[in-house]
């Protein structure tokens, strides 16, 4: 099976083969119930993975353990950003419950250690996705529909000052911070794919890629994703590789 190019990028898509269709094939093969896979302590039923066949919406489950191995491949690559991920539930439980609710949530973690936060936001029916550089003092909010999301990146914000005076006993410049709503970006053309547009933006952001790709590249990425999901491992190649 033959990969392609992207017709305006030098970036090669690498083709899903035989062996990964096997693979696939295999796992779902199993029980619904059963665990497929369990990566950073997120475990992936067979139940989990269906949620990227066809036009199904991409359940927390396999959000968070995407986010895990992109954030697992920014360790084992030198070159790469320094990335933490979020949990799914994180934000929703920060704007209800405030930051008592979630300070010891990073207890074993410096995120101000890292290059890169990649905060999924879930708006009921909808997935977006956050990007917080730290390099550049900039909040990115992407949506796959074209909302802006002013309240999302004030809040975003926010929660850095009370982490950062609550850890490191210092205070943030909120004025050197840029709070963006990225507009221009691949969009999704149905009412199903913005789990995976958020997925891509985040595993795009954290290797400091282009984001070059359109809808018509979301088969493609969910038979890739659930490969690479049950391997437990994000694959070397393709779109946005420098």
């Amino acid at each position: 099976m033959e990969g392609k190019f992207l017709p305006t990028s030098s970036c090669f898509i690498p083709p899903i083969s035989e062996e990964m269709i096997l693979v696939i094939k295999e796992a779902f093969r199993s029980p619904a119930s059963q665990v497929l896979v369990d990566v950073s302590r997120q475990a992936v039923t067979r139940a989990d993975l269906e949620t990227l066949l066809g036009l199904n919406w991409l359940n927390d489950a396999i959000i968070n353990v995407y986010l895990n191995l992109i954030v697992n491949r920014s360790k084992e690559a030198q070159k790469l950003p320094k990335v933490y991920a979020f949990n799914t539930f994180f934000l929703t439980r920060y704007i209800e419950m405030g930051y008592s609710a979630v300070r010891r949530w990073t207890r074993r973690d410096d995120i101000f250690a890292h290059d890169i936060l990649l905060v999924p936001v879930h708006l009921g029916m909808h997935w977006c996705m956050a990007i917080v550089d730290l390099r550049v003092k900039q909040i990115k909010y992407m949506d796959s529909m074209g909302g802006r999301n002013d309240a999302c990146l004030a809040t975003l914000l926010e929660y850095l000052s009370q982490e950062m005076s609550d850890k490191k006993n210092s205070q943030l410049d909120a004025g050197q911070w840029l709070l963006t709503n990225i507009q221009n970006l691949p969009q999704q053309q149905n009412g199903s794919d913005c789990g995976m547009f958020a997925l891509k933006y985040a595993d795009f952001a954290a290797k400091d890629a282009e984001i070059n790709f359109t809808q018509n590249d979301m088969p493609y990425f969910r038979r890739r994703m659930m490969f690479e999901i049950l391997r437990s491992s994000i694959l070397p190649s393709g779109y946005g590789e420098k």
